[in-house]
């Protein structure tokens, strides 16, 4: 779990000469818009130099205005590059993991039994509840998409299962299951952000979650009747010969994936129970498999099964089957391939640490915070607060801890449990961290499923424009917030505090 040592100042807090105005906060976020907009759509360029421009832009900003020096941006930036310190890790980890379990075929393995029974009808929803077991026994959405999301990407390709499909069902699992465990770092954040009991917080959670599941879940399953289409004659077959004809698909090489999966459930966090993934992955390629795998980079003078090991999980896998797709589908380019993905979470979190250092975060929520007059609207306050610092802040857990301790007061004075707040933060900040290109998770997500949240392509003959990505088909991440609103505008659900009185939807109109 992740502690809860970045505590950001209220607005309130914030020295007087030190408080942005609104117009002066949207400032540094107008540009940060700007230039990410522009490089992507106008100059085709990655995001990593249009979020550069954003930190220089913040921090001429701040001098000018709230008089920061290098050190004050520099310290904010820092601050929240260290919260985001362990994901950074685990991009890392899981790049090698997944490069280690393809070499040891136990992502092919799965493949190759997923495509034995299942069927594009049922592959959606199949992928969806098996996602969401998996991140509730281990808590933890982050870990399923980059090992068993993987697979299924894998598995969906051979159906005729269109990508962004397979990773919308994926996520909508994995987030369900992650939010409504005890072990999820977010849900344990959530908690303490807003000084709720732990179960409360996950009880407070059970309905909303639950029905954003059931309606995903049916959905998937209506898409599943039309996605897959037509298979050609033999594609599974000729993907699930490819696999055997190169890998040991024998159960033994599921191991790393049990080993895993173990330690998560016995407890053990992320990184540690990730890192003995990719040490166990490299030991099953060693013992059980004959080297089927070509690494991206050459092997150094000294060759042999412990070399071609080590340089899979450094350099990624290339491998050489009787099936073009199977090679594509189990290429990676290992620990050295997140360097790329790595850079975006950096530089996105030093453009957040700053936008938090200089007050413009707390200003933007004291902003918004001030329109909040009933219970619905003050649900919807917290619900657009947490999805601004996923924007923002670009990491999940800001998106928790600011909207989490900023709004604390306001919830006593409505009259309501805490739990109200925590649920409203992760329903609305953990779930949406997905749908930001730019945002820890939305990187992270693109990353191993090789699917990018949301982008645009341009018709032929230039005339306009379509989507592509996983955030049309990610249907847990729209619900979700979706229900959380329902919740509000009508009191269902609505927990008062201790002593008071169920509040009514409109109650607080003159707070």
């Amino acid at each position: 779990m992740s502690d809860l040592d970045f505590d950001p100042l209220s607005y309130e807090e914030l020295p007087p000469e030190r408080r942005p105005s609104l117009a002066q906060a949207l400032v540094p976020v107008a540009g940060m818009l700007v230039f990410l907009g522009a490089g992507r759509l106008v100059f085709g360029l990655d995001p990593q130099f249009p979020l550069l421009l954003g930190v220089a832009f913040t921090a001429l900003c701040a001098r000018r205005w709230f008089d920061l020096g290098w050190r004050d941006l520099y310290d904010g930036a820092a601050d929240s590059i260290t919260m985001g310190l362990q994901a950074v890790l685990i991009l890392f980890i899981v790049y090698a993991l997944i490069s280690t379990w393809i070499a040891a075929g136990t992502i092919p393995a799965i493949m190759y039994y997923g495509l034995g029974v299942l069927t594009p009808k049922v592959f959606l929803p199949a992928a969806c509840v098996l996602a969401a077991v998996v991140s509730f026994s281990i808590g933890s959405s982050w870990t399923t998409a980059g090992t068993l999301g993987v697979a299924f990407i894998g598995i969906g390709h051979g159906l005729g299962i269109p990508a962004p499909m397979t990773a919308g069902a994926i996520l909508s699992g994995a987030y369900a299951g992650d939010k409504q465990s005890p072990l999820s770092d977010t849900t344990n954040l959530a908690a303490a952000a807003t000084e709720t009991d732990l179960f409360e917080h996950v009880d407070a959670m059970r309905v909303g979650t639950g029905l954003a599941f059931l309606v995903a879940l049916v959905a998937y399953a209506a898409l599943g009747l039309h996605a897959g289409g037509d298979i050609p004659v033999g594609q599974v077959e000729a993907i699930r010969t490819a696999i055997v004809g190169s890998y040991d698909v024998g159960l033994v090489v599921l191991l790393p994936l049990v080993l895993t999966f173990a330690l998560a459930l016995y407890g053990i966090p992320a990184l540690p129970s990730l890192g003995t993934g990719v040490f166990a992955g490299i030991a099953t390629t060693i013992v059980f498999q004959e080297g089927p795998v070509v690494t991206t980079a050459p092997l150094a003078f000294h060759s042999g099964p412990v070399t071609h090991a080590f340089t899979v999980a450094q350099s990624g896998t290339s491998p050489s089957t009787s099936s073009d797709l199977v090679n594509n589908l189990l290429s990676s380019s290992g620990l050295t391939g997140a360097s790329w993905v790595v850079t975006i979470v950096l530089a996105a979190l030093a453009l957040g640490g700053m936008l938090t250092r200089a007050g413009v975060l707390a200003a933007v929520a004291n902003a918004i915070a001030a329109r909040a007059r009933s219970v619905g609207s003050l649900t919807a306050t917290t619900a657009v607060t947490a999805f601004s610092m996923n924007v923002l802040a670009a990491d999940q857990y800001i998106s928790i801890v600011v909207p989490g301790m900023t709004y604390r007061g306001l919830y006593e004075d409505f009259g309501l449990d805490s739990a109200n707040l925590s649920r409203a933060v992760e329903a609305a900040g953990t779930t949406t961290s997905a749908f930001v290109p730019w945002n820890s998770g939305g990187v992270y997500m693109a990353g191993v499923l090789g699917v990018v949240p949301i982008g645009l392509e341009l018709t032929s003959g230039g005339l306009g424009f379509h989507l592509l990505g996983y955030a049309p088909y990610y249907f847990f991440g729209f619900l979700s917030p979706a229900i959380l609103l329902v919740m509000g505008f009508t009191g269902w659900c609505i927990r008062p505090a201790e002593g008071v009185e169920t509040p009514a939807p409109g109650a607080g109109d003159d707070a």
